[in-house]
């Protein structure tokens, strides 16, 4: 299949990492933090969560840039670093992967309701654009955890008219009695809608309530588009044990879902709240079986 400029193998099966947050919760992020900060405070702490998942199997590997952008950088007085922020994350991607994983610029959502009035549509996309300058080098673009389809819209547009390499558009879907939508009320077909109308050279899902429901939402997506499909889920639903933010899934758990998701037609497989390399190993041995040799 052809990936916007790249070759992409038919039948090929691709492993993306899998949570970052909680690896930093791990290692001494203190809550409220920003985690995009460590790339300039604790850049061995990126680097080992990359070489972890790189070493765990992942073939695509996202930079630590997911609140990145202007506006959630500015309440931490890093509005200004955007550009020093992402280029850090960018160097240590590439530093560590040594052409091991593609490296995946990540863009998460602006934290403004564009609904709501707090943002326009120009001044969203000023600021992802702005982040998609920053991410230069990458081989890829993911925008993800997007609830909002238009603001969705807006980042992949940006992020295709200024980086120029492929993009994933992934969107965070909820299962309710009326079918999968997102936060704001936005159905699968429209959302794939907006994703290929702004370019996008990659559908996805990602975070929601686990993986569970994302395996029949799976061959929904396949037949709306016929891009590549992108899942990384959550580990089920989080619960709240001790004090603390839980997920329900072991990474066995989580990884027999695969073959379903495989059987679905999708192309890139990882994990997203509750996953570590642990799962990312469990995924990829499942996805051996289907690499072309």
């Amino acid at each position: 299949m052809q990936i916007r400029g790249s070759s992409w193998q038919k039948g090929a099966v691709l492993v993306a990492d899998g949570a970052w947050g909680t690896e930093f919760f791990k290692r001494g992020l203190m809550q409220g933090s920003p985690p995009d900060e460590w790339n300039l405070t604790h850049p061995e702490m990126v680097r080992e969560v990359t070489r972890e998942y790189v070493e765990a199997g992942a073939d695509i590997v996202l930079t630590n840039t997911f609140g990145a952008n202007r506006f959630r950088l500015e309440p931490h007085g890093l509005s200004r670093q955007v550009r020093e922020v992402n280029a850090a994350a960018v160097a240590i991607a590439h530093e560590v992967t040594a052409g091991r994983a593609v490296v995946a610029g990540d863009i998460g959502p602006s934290a403004k309701f564009l609904a709501m009035g707090e943002v326009t549509i120009e001044e969203l996309y000023d600021v992802f654009a702005e982040q998609a300058r920053a991410l230069a080098g990458v081989d890829w673009i993911v925008v993800e955890s997007m609830t909002d389809m238009e603001e969705m819209a807006v980042a992949v547009r940006a992020a295709v008219e200024t980086a120029r390499v492929p993009v994933v558009a992934s969107v965070t879907y909820n299962r309710t009695p009326k079918g999968y939508r997102t936060m704001m009320g936005n159905t699968p077909e429209a959302c794939v809608k907006r994703a290929e109308e702004a370019g996008a050279s990659l559908i996805g899902a990602n975070c929601g309530s686990g993986i569970e429901d994302y395996v029949p939402l799976a061959p929904l997506l396949r037949g709306m588009t016929a891009l590549p499909l992108w899942v990384k889920a959550n580990a089920g639903i989080p619960q709240i044990v001790g004090g603390k933010v839980t997920y329900p899934l072991t990474a066995q758990e989580y990884a027999s879902f695969v073959p379903a998701l495989l059987s679905a037609g999708v192309d890139v497989i990882g994990g997203c709240c509750g996953t570590d390399p642990g799962f990312i190993r469990e995924i990829a041995a499942r996805v051996a079986g289907r690499r072309q040799p």
